[in-house]
């Protein structure tokens, strides 16, 4: 299989994912199912649509394929009809919620790669298209969301996008460099989550009235 159709598939296992997790987090917050749907499809493509609306790409990736939201939207809604039987499923949605980061990451790198953008955009683009979705879907649910507490999350994907554009810069085999580099920061993300590896908090008390 070419690395493009690899791609392809893993995005499409990637927002299957995130939409079911997204439904779990909806029904903890006793959400109805068009809000369900909602928040499965806002975090399945919110990464990739606030990617393109800050770069001013058009149309939006779930515009241009519309079938995406039918897929996040019939993800979300078969987690209600599955969910009593989630729990025993929890590693497997961490390690696909795993893959989904790095791949949501390169492809966002390659989308703005294909704009020449500068590399620290491209970065940043990879890092928008991996975690924003999340945000969003910590947002809605009113929760502190996971890029800004201390897990390797955000970081994965910055070290992620950083690797992919240093091995482009030294012109490195397209499929050889995709592979590899997204095999790392999916072992980085599974190594982050067996052995608790964390980024230093900032604790600040005192009050400066």
């Amino acid at each position: 299989m070419e690395t493009a159709d690899l791609l392809k598939v893993l995005y499409i296992v990637a927002i299957v994912a995130e939409a079911m997790t997204a439904a779990l987090a909806a029904g903890r917050r006793e959400m109805d199912w068009v809000g369900v749907c909602l928040l499965g499809s806002v975090t399945a493509l919110g990464g990739g649509s606030v990617r393109d609306v800050l770069l001013g790409r058009h149309p939006l990736s779930w515009v241009q394929h519309p079938e995406y939201l039918l897929i996040t939207c019939g993800a979300a809604l078969a987690t209600i009809m599955v969910a009593r039987y989630m729990r025993h499923l929890r590693y497997v949605f961490l390690f696909l919620d795993a893959v989904g980061l790095v791949v949501f990451t390169v492809i966002g790198c390659n989308v703005a790669m294909s704009l020449d953008m500068p590399v620290v955009v491209v970065i940043a683009a990879g890092m928008i298209t991996g975690c924003v979705g999340g945000v969003l879907r910590d947002v809605l649910c009113a929760d502190v969301p996971l890029l800004f507490r201390a897990e390797l999350y955000g970081t994965v994907s910055i070290v992620t996008g950083g690797l992919y554009m240093a091995g482009k810069a030294l012109d490195l085999p397209h499929d050889p460099l995709t592979i590899g580099v997204m095999a790392f920061g999916l072992g980085m993300r599974m190594l982050a989550l067996r052995f608790g590896w964390r980024m230093p908090k900032f604790v600040y008390t005192e009050t400066i009235h």
